[in-house]
């Protein structure tokens, strides 16, 4: 009988490992967000046993991690391929598909983990929240309700409870997509009684106090969780939102970073369920002002996240740049590989430190973390060429009678008037056509209004 082939060690003094050990040793690490040398070791095992099926998989899941979905999916179908009864990969599988826009074939992998474990809490989770997204309300809260179920047991049993606070956060934000405030509050309150550190919950919980007309009780939400920590931007930003007090002049970059960090992987799905159309009015603004793609425009993606907008204007460009300040936004938007180079740091330091840089800068829903919009205008109006162009959207303010020129909105972002757009704009120096009304998106499925700005560098 052959001995089982023996893995690389994991430093050069070191003992050859077992395939298994080495396994173990990459999966630690991988927890520990070592992602580098964990991908070195499940590789290395691959070279030896490339049919090893949890190597696979989890360099699948690793692959996810590092921004590369498509192969993250080919490497956990080779291993379901030979080991077919493994509900845990169907799971994973479904949501790499679910986050990369593959909806019904993200279904068909969660009912497949379902068919193997019926019980699997996570699957009937993440099915709850495709029903979500598509408005199927009462099988939403069948799905999560079973998930609760299972969760409750399973943390009743001495297993870590963070699925049942999910589960209960998942609850709040259906609740409150249903307009049932009271249960929304309950839900949330219960993620955050069964794990305190529950971001997503307190913000729920704030937000639905605030849509309850009880901002007082929003308002100690944000309070309390400023007191268990002081430094928490998002704590400190929605609390400026509730109550209208110390509003900053535009979203903090520990806010911005740490908020758009948090959902990259899921941000693409999400806006998708939401019908984002903000990408395609910008790109199609660039073509109407700029006429058919010739390749000739040096184009800045001003805020590019995940690169939503990269492939839209990608025949425009001479080059192409993104900036943003998410790191975990940019490694999605590298994986498009449309862009010439991708930069992290802030919109308004990084337009002011390139003057002349560009023929076009565009912005699709970035601006909305911006209050007073001049500072940022004027830098973009320096960093353009003469008769460079600028296009961008904001949401609109709904109510502009007698109102200041913006507002920070519950939900972070600023909404802004169409007379401060025009204003800011005029005093950067831009020659500016009316803001277009638009809507930017569905939320809570409801129209959310916006302008469409074209402006242009005299």
């Amino acid at each position: 009988m052959s001995p089982a082939p023996s893995a690389p060690a994991a430093t050069a003094d070191a003992a050859p490992m077992s395939v298994e050990e080495a396994l173990g040793h990459a999966l630690r690490l991988h927890r520990a967000g070592h992602l580098e040398p964990a991908e070195k070791i499940y590789r290395a095992i691959l070279g030896l046993c490339p049919d090893e099926a949890e190597a696979l998989h989890l360099l699948g899941m690793l692959r996810h991690a590092r921004g590369d979905s498509a192969e993250a999916i080919v490497l956990i179908r080779r291993a379901l391929a030979r080991v077919p009864d493994a509900p845990g990969a169907w799971n994973n599988l479904g949501n790499v598909l679910l986050e990369s826009g593959s909806v019904e074939e993200a279904i068909a992998a969660y009912r497949r983990c379902l068919e193997f474990v019926p019980d699997f809490a996570e699957a009937h989770n993440n099915l709850g929240t495709i029903h979500r997204s598509r408005s199927e309300w009462s099988l939403a809260e069948d799905a999560y309700q079973r998930a609760l179920q299972l969760a409750q047991a399973r943390a009743e049993a001495g297993e870590p409870a963070e699925l049942l606070a999910d589960v209960h956060n998942n609850l709040a934000g259906l609740m409150l997509a249903r307009g049932r405030l009271r249960a929304a509050v309950d839900h949330a309150c219960r993620a955050i009684t069964v794990s305190p550190g529950q971001v997503g919950a307190r913000k729920l919980l704030g937000l639905a106090y605030y849509t309850l007309g009880e901002f007082d009780k929003a308002a100690e939400v944000y309070r309390s969780w400023l007191a268990d920590e002081p430094d928490n931007p998002i704590a400190r930003h929605h609390l400026a939102a509730c109550t209208g007090e110390a509003v900053p002049a535009r979203a903090a970059d520990d806010y911005v970073e740490r908020t758009f960090d948090a959902f990259a992987s899921s941000f693409d799905e999400k806006l998708q369920r939401l019908h984002y159309r903000a990408p395609m009015q910008v790109a199609q603004a660039l073509e109407d002002a700029c006429g058919a793609p010739a390749a000739r425009l040096d184009i800045l993606d001003a805020g590019c996240g995940t690169g939503l907008c990269g492939p839209l204007v990608r025949a425009h460009a001479r080059r192409l740049e993104g900036v943003d300040l998410s790191a975990q936004m940019l490694q999605r938007a590298e994986c498009r590989r449309v862009y010439d180079q991708l930069n992290k740091a802030e919109l308004g330091a990084f337009l002011a430190a390139r003057p002349a840089a560009w023929d076009v800068v565009l912005s699709a829903d970035t601006l909305c973390y911006f209050g007073e919009l001049g500072p940022v205008l004027a830098a973009a109006h320096g960093a353009l060429r003469r008769g460079g162009r600028l296009f961008f959207t904001v949401e609109a303010v709904r109510d502009e009678d007698a109102g200041p020129p913006f507002v920070l909105q519950p939900n972070g972002r600023y909404a802004h008037t169409r007379d401060h757009v025009v204003e800011a704009l005029v005093a950067a120096g831009f020659e500016a056509a009316l803001p277009s009304a638009q809507v930017l998106r569905t939320e809570g499925g409801e129209p959310v209004a916006g302008w469409l700005v074209a402006a242009c560098k005299p």
